[in-house]
């Protein structure tokens, strides 16, 4: 099977699934296609699927990555000793591990095709993440608190793992609450990776976007509750802070060189 072939057995299955599909066409266009995909795969309830729509789909996802590029933390140029800033996309990214800014459910992001990470990180690893998050969640027996992480696989993503965390959502003003458990979002994950030997770890930029963390803040606790970390343990793990705007990136630079003050 070629991508297009892949793309229309995967269309085809997971229209059937459900009859309230019925009546749905699918587009003649490629990237139509794909948006169709991604929204369909992105509202399926957390379920197992058949193993050869799986292994389709492995194969769809994984070369579709492959076409957006894989970017291997050992072709980045670190910004101090194990510290790495990178901006692109951390669905491309080949290291150890990645950090999703997950909501409380840990099951994803439900609206079909959106903007945040989560969505993303659950679409490129594929439709066995949802179902490995609902299988966590059902054994803890309720909601992820804020602050605290998850591990799973990463399945289709050319990382090993993805730390799945849940962030502080800032309503009116940035509180000390928030800014403490901003923190331990990022001590979580950073002692959850130790556990499991991993030896590389991406952040994303954690409450930003979406859950409305003031950027410049976000990114201060960020960059000093690592090297408070690192200072403290005597880690050597390498850390990659994942930008994916301008914005970011200036922050992040400015924070991070010898000029910069965390």
């Amino acid at each position: 099977m070629n991508q297009n072939e892949r793309r229309q057995y995967l269309l085809k299955f997971l229209l059937q699934e459900s009859k309230k599909y019925n009546g749905i066409k699918i587009p003649t266009g490629a990237s139509e296609q794909k948006i169709l995909l991604r929204g369909l795969m992105n509202i399926r309830m957390p379920q197992p699927a058949d193993p050869k729509f799986l292994a389709i789909q492995d194969q769809y996802l994984q070369e579709e990555t492959k076409e957006k590029g894989i970017v291997d933390l050992c072709k980045l140029t670190p910004i101090q000793k194990g510290i790495y800033l990178w901006k692109g996309d951390i669905t491309t990214l080949r290291c150890d591990a990645i950090v999703n800014a997950a909501n409380s459910s840990m099951c994803g992001c439900f609206v079909p095709n959106h903007a945040c990470i989560d969505n993303a990180i659950h679409t490129y690893a594929g439709i066995q993440l949802r179902l490995a998050c609902a299988d966590l969640m059902e054994k803890q027996g309720h909601e992820e608190p804020t602050g605290t992480a998850k591990i799973t696989p990463a399945f289709n993503l050319p990382c090993k793992y993805i730390l799945h965390t849940v962030g502080p959502i800032i309503e009116n003003r940035v509180t000390d609450q928030d800014r403490r458990l901003l923190q331990c979002c990022y001590r979580s994950c950073l002692e959850l990776a130790e556990k499991n030997n991993i030896k590389s770890i991406a952040f994303c930029c954690i409450s930003t976007g979406m859950f409305h963390f003031p950027n410049e803040e976000a990114a201060r606790i960020a960059a000093s509750t690592v090297m408070q970390y690192r200072s403290e343990t005597g880690s050597r793990m390498e850390v990659i802070f994942n930008v994916f705007k301008d914005v970011d990136e200036q922050i992040y630079r400015r924070l991070l060189t010898t000029d910069g003050s965390v």
